[in-house]
């Protein structure tokens, strides 16, 4: 499920908000946003590359040409393997505790998904325009920042009203 949605939203709506402003921060709050309630709600290792994996086959379903989502592809394993080895239970213990560990971690794999987009997919007068690799990098590292704040809401606002993961006891 949220696979799907973001592959539709991202293939639908970013490519217009793109066209619009020329800034990648759609794409990257969709996903970032989806992939910390990925984490959250399953809390098992390879579940948010998975998610990733078929969020990627569903925007080429929608938009063939749009390779450069693979580098979010790549994102959704960077912050996968950063949550694992941070912990489930230690990122998500708190309020606090997840605004610190998943901004973090959706901050730095929005990153490198812009490195990987910038590098391979971009062409060299619009990665000049933005400053090159690493402002193209940065750009969405500020998308991160905008998905972490989405994502980090929607997990503490569940977690207060109660929403709990199938078989966890309240």
């Amino acid at each position: 499920m949220f696979a799907a949605l973001w592959g539709v939203l991202s293939s639908l709506f970013a490519p217009i908000v793109f066209q619009m402003f020329g800034l990648p921060i759609l794409c990257d709050m969709i996903g970032f946003a989806v992939l910390i309630l990925s984490a959250w709600w399953i809390r098992k290792f390879g579940a948010v590359t998975a998610v990733g994996l078929i969020a990627t086959v569903v925007n080429f379903v929608f938009n063939p040409g749009g390779f450069h989502f693979l580098g979010f592809t790549a994102a959704s394993i960077v912050l996968d393997a950063m949550t694992r080895l941070a912990g489930y239970d230690r990122c998500f213990k708190s309020s606090l505790s997840t605004m610190v560990s998943m901004f973090s971690v959706s901050v730095l794999s929005a990153a490198v998904a812009g490195l990987i987009i910038s590098i391979f997919f971009m062409v060299a007068p619009a990665l000049a325009r933005w400053g090159g690799v690493l402002g193209w990098a940065g750009l969405h590292a500020v998308g991160g920042i905008v998905g972490g704040f989405v994502g980090i809401t929607l997990v503490t606002g569940l977690s207060i009203r109660g929403v709990r993961r199938v078989g966890v006891k309240r």
